[in-house]
This record gives C-alpha cells, structure tokens and sequence, in this order.
C-alpha cells in the first residue's frame, strides 16, 4: 500500500505541474536582474516541468529553438544561447547592453507563453568632474561643471558641495540627466569642493573634489592697532597697525599717511615712539590684480602728551582748593 501511495503521489504531482503549464500560470524566473555586461543569466520555468519542444525569442526576434532533443541556435545568439532541450531553461552568456528586453518562451507540448523582462548594465567606472574655465570671476562669471565617465549605462548623478547635496535653485541648474551642473552668477561661496558622484543597479563611483578658482575682492577691510579699535594713543607708543582684506587673489596692499604714499607695503604698518606729529588720517590701500578693484580703508589716529594732560588736569583740581584755603585765611 505504502508504495501505491508514493506512486499515486508521483502522479498527482506529475498532474498538477503539467495542468499549471498547460494552464499559462508559468512564470520566467532570471537568475540575476538586472545583470551586469560580460555575466551570464539563466531563464527558467516555474514550476519546472518537462518541456519538450519550444521557442525563446527576445522582443520579435528568435534566439533558438529545441525540439526531439534537438537545439537549433539562431546567428544572432551563436556560441552565446543553449537551453536545456528537458525543461525549457535558457541560458544566456557574456551578456551585453543590447541584451536587455523582454524575454519569451513559447511551448505546444504543453501549451505554454511567458514573459521575463531583463536588464543588463555596464559597470560604472573612471568617474570625473571639470569645469569650463579655471578663472572665474565673481558675480560675472558662470560655472559649467560636467561629470563623465568612461564606462556605464542607465546612470543618475549626485553632485555634492562638501558634504551638501547640490539642487536647482535660482542661480543652479542641472541639465543633461544631472551630468552637468551650472553655476550662474558664482561667488565666493560656490568654491567647493564638489564632487559627481555615479549610480547605477550594480554599480557607483565618485570623482575626485574639484575646487573653483573664483576672483573676488578686494572688500571687508579693516585696520586693527595694536590689535585694538581705538585709535588714541600717548606719546612715545609703539604702533603696530594690521590691514586686512577678504580678496582672492590675495590683494596687494600698500599704505598711506596724511595724504602721501608711504614705502611700506603689505599687511603690517610698524611706527616706534611715535610723537604728536604723527596724529593724522592712515590709510591702507588694497588692490587685485585680477578683478582690477582698488578698495582702501582708514583710520584717524591720535596721538598725545599724556603726561602734560595729567598735570594740566592735576593743576585744575588743586586750584579751586587753594582758593578755599586762602579765604579762610
């Protein structure tokens, strides 16, 4: 009995996979979706059965055949296509690009049509950023930034400033499926570092950081002494003022006093045991080659006996007192 048992089972088994194949509920099962170039994929029935004859085809054109155990490999597949001539299963080698699409089996013996759409990728390599021109001015310049690659397929973009996500905005557009980013209007905060990074299903990359060279300034100056704000000092002072610029390139700076050029140059004026005739208006002028603007600032110094000062205020206080004195006397 028990081996009538596991027969009738075997047959019923047998009954229900030949009635879902010859029913249509078969479906294509790939071994790997989507695939990468070069891989090999493998097409199979579920649920398995015998197959004994039947056609793959991809879109309207026929990869093989296989009949009586017999397989028949059309050119465009040749040394790439084989199906095992038992189930149906296709197996398909060193897979290209053009390889993606939809996949179909057709069966008589048993009746059966399905479908399996597959993609097939190229691997994301080599990935880089440049940009149009290296001499960027701000405010009149813009920015094309193009990220490529030398090998990918079916990819997005990313661009990143630092670790901030880049997205369109007034001044910032992406174009060409987010390869190229343009930057209208740069300024100096649009330096970066960015960069592209690539992706697709199997694959990404990231390009090396690229900066922008952006001119801008000179501007934001400012004349600190003595590294104070005041501008009060006593006779016999050591002064030592600092002129600073936001500028890129670096401004050339040179001072001035009291109207007239001074020899000095750069961003630190040294003046030793200075004397009253030195008060005046000190001035540091700024200059950038390549936006071609000249900026100054200026600060009014002063300088004074102290030590005349406090005897002049001393012979104010005492002589209200001797006054007083001499009355009472």
């Amino acid at each position: 009995m028990k081996k009538i048992s596991e027969g009738t089972s075997a047959i019923l088994l047998l009954a229900v996979i030949r009635g879902a194949l010859a029913s249509g509920a078969v479906e294509v099962k790939p071994s790997v979706n989507p695939a990468v170039v070069g891989d090999t994929v493998m097409l199979s029935l579920s649920p398995s059965g015998t197959v004994s004859s039947g056609s793959w085809s991809v879109g309207n054109s026929l990869i093989i055949t296989w009949a009586r155990g017999e397989q028949l490999v059309f050119p465009s597949h040749d040394g790439r296509a084989s199906v095992n001539v038992l189930t149906g299963a296709l197996n398909l080698s060193s897979l290209t690009v053009a390889d993606s699409g939809v996949y179909i089996v057709q069966s008589s013996n048993p009746q059966i049509k399905a479908n399996a759409s597959i993609s097939v990728l190229e691997p994301i390599r080599n990935v880089t950023a440049s940009v149009n021109q290296t001499n960027l001015m701000e405010i009149s310049s813009s920015a094309v930034v193009t990220c490529s690659v030398s090998s990918g397929s079916s990819m997005s973009f990313l661009w990143m400033n630092s670790s901030s996500e880049v997205t369109a905005s007034d001044r910032v557009q992406l174009t060409d499926a987010g390869s190229t980013l343009t930057i209208v209007n740069v300024s100096r905060h649009d330096q970066g570092p960015f960069r592209c990074h690539v992706f697709n299903s199997v694959s990404n990359g990231t390009s090396q950081p690229l900066n922008l060279s952006i001119s801008y300034g000179p501007d934001g100056m400012t004349i600190t002494v003595n590294g104070q704000n005041t501008t009060f000092f006593s006779s016999g002072s050591n002064l030592s003022m600092f002129c600073s610029a936001q500028s890129n390139p670096r401004a050339h700076l040179q001072w001035a006093a009291r109207g007239g050029l001074m020899n000095t140059t750069g961003p630190l004026l040294e003046l030793f045991s200075v004397s009253e005739d030195q008060s005046g208006t000190y001035s540091c002028l700024a200059f950038n080659s390549h936006t071609n603007v000249t900026r100054n600032v200026t600060a009014n110094i002063t300088i004074a006996d102290v030590s005349g000062s406090e005897q002049q205020a001393v012979n104010m206080w005492l002589l209200p007192l001797l006054l007083l004195v001499g009355f009472f006397l």
